[in-house]
């Protein structure tokens, strides 16, 4: 009977993947999608799983904000992500963005880091590639 029953338990969580109703912990990208051609201004909306996002500032257990690596990498566990024309910081909470950028091919990385500015690690991000026209 107990095999019968983990069977079953086993049986729901993989229609629950496969239907999409269970969702991976992390960062992702709503929009743009990876590998698509866009114009500026460039519509960015980032989503995520197994966080919160809250203020710059709120140095709380599993919350942060996003930040927006513009050709660049993820960032290590603990690294202060950098402020400069490459790294945006989403410091109020944002969770979407207008921004531009020159023609041509380009990597975005969302990077979710605490209230510290402090990254949570390549775990907890994402990157795509983007043509701009």
């Amino acid at each position: 009977m107990k095999k019968r029953t983990w069977l079953a338990g086993m049986t729901f969580a993989v229609c629950l993947v496969a239907s999409g109703v269970a969702h991976a912990e992390g960062v992702y990208f709503v929009e743009p999608k990876d590998g698509a051609t866009v114009s500026n201004p460039v519509h960015v909306k980032f989503g995520i799983d197994g966080m919160t996002v809250a203020p710059a500032g709120t140095v709380t257990p599993n919350t942060g904000h996003h930040h927006l690596l513009i050709d660049g990498e993820p960032l290590p566990q603990g690294t202060v992500v950098p402020v400069n024309d490459k790294s945006i910081h989403y410091g109020k909470g944002q969770t979407e963005a207008d921004i531009t950028l020159p023609p041509g091919d380009h990597t975005l990385t969302a990077q979710f880091a605490n209230g510290a500015h402090q990254s949570y690690g390549p775990e907890w991000s994402k990157t795509i590639t983007v043509h701009v026209k």
